[in-house]
């Protein structure tokens, strides 16, 4: 479990990859159109979605010769839980981190 943590809180600490799984909120997308609006390469991209989908936050699906890229919400459930259990933290809901991730992608 403690690998796990740490692949999640190593995936969320890069405020590119908050911003991509910001940008997932709204519908999958392909690895192209998640690139788009980066001024960094598609293999700097690709790279980013592979920590993504390695933490469990992206998964990565093949149709025809398109890679398609989509959000994993329920995979931080495991980080929810050990935050929860220092009890200083209120239970946070996956709408708290939606509106989270929101007005991170606003101050990129």
């Amino acid at each position: 479990m403690t690998d796990h943590l740490d692949l999640i809180f190593s995936a969320l600490a890069d405020p590119t990859r908050r911003r991509i799984l910001s940008m997932l909120l709204e519908d999958d997308m392909a690895v192209t159109d998640v690139a788009e609006p980066f001024d960094i390469s598609l293999a700097a991209i690709s790279k980013h979605l592979a920590i993504l989908t390695r933490a469990g936050l992206v998964s990565q699906d093949k149709r025809g010769r398109v890679k398609w890229c989509k959000l994993e919400p329920g995979s931080l459930r495991d980080a929810l839980i050990w935050m929860e259990s220092f009890g200083q933290f209120e239970a946070v809901d996956l709408d708290s981190f939606e509106a989270f991730l929101a007005k991170e992608s606003l101050e990129d």
